[in-house]
């Protein structure tokens, strides 16, 4: 499984407006792309313009290839890219120990 960490900053006082469209834009369009297994959505507490994305995916072209070369990205960034202050800082992880 692999893991996409997206740092994403919103504009200032969006953030009510933006959790919505996140977990809209999750719901409805990403959890659709082949090899989806879940995400998780946090808002920075000293910096509540701030949020990290965390997608799980089977494999790393499962989002590179699969999701961001489909009509699905373009569907994802019409919901969530009108908050964005700055292009988010996206890397992938994998997975190398778990207690």
């Amino acid at each position: 499984m692999i893991l996409e960490l997206a740092d994403i900053r919103i504009t200032p006082g969006q953030q009510k407006a933006f959790e919505e469209a996140i977990a809209r834009g999750l719901a409805t369009v990403i959890s659709r792309a082949k090899g989806f297994q879940g995400a998780k959505v946090n808002r920075g507490i000293e910096s509540p313009d701030r949020f990290v994305l965390q997608i799980f995916w089977d494999t790393l072209e499962d989002h590179t290839v699969g999701f961001r070369e489909s009509p699905l990205f373009a569907e994802w960034r019409a919901i969530v890219g009108p908050f964005f202050a700055a292009p988010p800082v996206v890397e992938h992880f994998e997975l190398t120990y778990k207690s």
